[in-house]
């Protein structure tokens, strides 16, 4: 049993919820990226989703651009990505790491080569915004097969068809996108996402965490009602861009414990 999916059945046998934070490796500084994932651990994170940096991030609004081009500035790349979980593994050996980007960086590595890489250096899952399920199957029998799970990303406009195909190829868990846009965007309806995660039910028998506009503790806990999980990614990204650097970790832990708390209240 992988990592992802020994996290969520502990949650599930304890009735919690997976709290998963979105970062950005080498945002707002490379050097903070390791500590920063070990403070969120500590504090409460089940999983975290590290987001490998692209100059070309269509899906994401403009905090996680920001975080995204400063990471670029400091030639923070894959190679470097995967020597971040390295780091991170050699003290946290139980945390699920989640890579989450785009296309093109894995494979201008080379998709074979980033498989095996992934998961020498302590990788559980793998999310690639604009691989849709019908282009990426040899690639999720390769992650399968080394037993790293691939995550997709369903939305409200999301087919009966396409949930059906990607219940059929996800592991680990789904992460349903409660916004249409991008990143940070609009005002979370949890009424919408009330009536969305059952439709997904239907097909996909794995965990489903919702994503997108959820910013505090209260929004967290209302969307956990009616999800496996919530992610968190803009409004952490936001908090950490302002802070210097010997406060990144002790303010990633803050905001994290504070939705531990609400999430378990």
């Amino acid at each position: 049993m992988s990592r992802i999916a020994t996290t969520f059945d502990k949650l599930k046998q304890q009735g919690r919820k997976a709290l998963i934070p979105f970062v950005t490796a080498g945002d707002p500084y490379p050097d903070a990226t390791v500590e920063l994932m070990l403070a969120m651990a500590d504090a409460g994170a089940d999983v975290i989703e590290l987001g490998v940096p692209f100059s070309d991030p269509m899906a994401d609004g403009p905090v996680i651009q920001r975080a995204g081009e400063r990471a670029l500035k400091h030639k923070i790349g894959l190679t470097q990505v995967l020597d971040y979980v390295r780091q991170f593994r050699a003290k946290n050996d139980t945390t699920p790491v989640v890579l989450m980007g785009y296309a093109n960086p894995v494979e201008r590595y080379g998709t074979d080569r980033f498989t095996v890489d992934a998961k020498a250096a302590g990788v559980d899952g793998v999310l690639i915004v604009d691989y849709p399920p019908e282009e990426c199957e040899d690639f999720a029998a390769a992650l399968k097969k080394a037993g790293l799970d691939l995550i997709f990303l369903l939305a409200p406009t999301s087919t009966e068809s396409r949930i059906k195909r990607i219940g059929e190829l996800a592991s680990g868990y789904v992460y349903y996108v409660s916004l249409k846009g991008v990143t940070g965007a609009g005002h979370l309806n949890t009424d919408a996402v009330a009536q969305a995660v059952p439709r997904i039910r239907q097909h996909v028998k794995i965990p489903v965490g919702v994503g997108f506009g959820i910013r505090d503790a209260q929004t967290a806990r209302a969307v956990a009602a009616h999800s496996d999980g919530v992610v968190i990614g803009s409004r952490l990204v936001e908090l950490l861009e302002a802070q210097p650097r010997d406060n990144v970790a002790l303010t990633g832990a803050q905001f994290i414990h504070e939705i531990r708390t609400a999430l378990d209240a």
